[in-house]
């Protein structure tokens, strides 16, 4: 049976993100599903232009009860790869203990962890800000640029937000900040790769790093990749090749070490 792969997308994004991705790892030989959150299903361009009724009400449990829902229906636990606040949701199931690994890439971290860092202050501040109550927070061109696009030319960004941007709640960031976001990071898990762009906005890689060493568990792996380069926009932006494959060889050399064990064991 091949190996299912759940692709989870962060804010303002949706499935149409992971086209390229899903395309990648089918030719690997996975079976490969990327979901929807609620209420980002359909065209990007449409869910920019006609908002979904209640999108500002959306809460990060909401989507993780929905993730959970897509994971346990399959016949095996699957791998998981999430970006951004996706790549949270792929911690948060990983220590449920619902897959067989887990790759977050420039993910938020749990436990209200933060950064000391400009870009990561004020893009924070901006979604999360609590005097806009309920009202979700409207991606545009300039934002889309500065955040997720800065290493990239506007003609780039561009063409990136015209094709996979959406607006999103502010709760859900909010809520990333707070119990929804908690995770016990001493105890035992699935292996996980953490992922990071040198030149990310949104989360620095130094939050990643400082994500991943909070895992301290000596019997589980954890490791962390930085590619330079790269900001928000890793999973999209050219050169999105290079880290693919580094994931697929990290998933490659961890199944094949859990097969050796396996024949050991026997």
């Amino acid at each position: 049976m091949k190996k299912t792969i759940v692709f989870i997308h962060g804010m303002f994004q949706n499935p149409k993100s992971w086209d390229k991705w899903t395309a990648y790892f089918n030719g690997k030989g996975y079976e490969c599903l990327a979901p929807a959150w609620p209420m980002h299903e359909g065209k990007p361009a449409d869910l920019r232009n006609d908002p979904p009724a209640g999108l500002g009400d959306l809460t990060l449990q909401t989507i993780v009860d929905e993730m959970e829902q897509v994971v346990t229906a399959l016949p095996e636990k699957p791998i998981l790869i999430g970006h951004s606040v996706g790549g949270l949701i792929v911690q948060l199931l990983i220590q449920k203990g619902l897959a067989e690994m887990g790759i977050p890439i420039d993910s938020v971290a749990p436990n209200a962890m933060l950064a000391l860092d400009w870009g990561f202050m004020k893009n924070s501040a901006l979604i999360a800000n609590p005097f806009k109550g309920n009202e979700p927070f409207y991606t545009d061109l300039e934002s889309f640029h500065g955040s997720f696009c800065n290493t990239m030319s506007m003609e780039e960004t561009e063409a990136a937000f015209n094709e996979t941007a959406t607006h999103d709640s502010r709760n859900v960031l909010r809520d990333c900040l707070g119990e929804a976001g908690q995770i016990d990071t001493e105890l035992p898990h699935a292996p996980l790769l953490f992922i990071g762009g040198e030149e990310d906005r949104i989360i620095p890689y130094e939050l990643n790093r400082r994500n991943a060493e909070a895992y301290t568990d000596e019997v589980s792996i954890v490791d962390f990749k930085a590619f330079r380069n790269r900001g928000h926009w890793i999973c999209g932006q050219q050169g999105w090749e290079e880290v693919a494959a580094y994931i697929s060889d990290w998933l490659q050399a961890h199944e094949e070490h859990r097969y050796e064990t396996n024949l050991s064991a026997n």
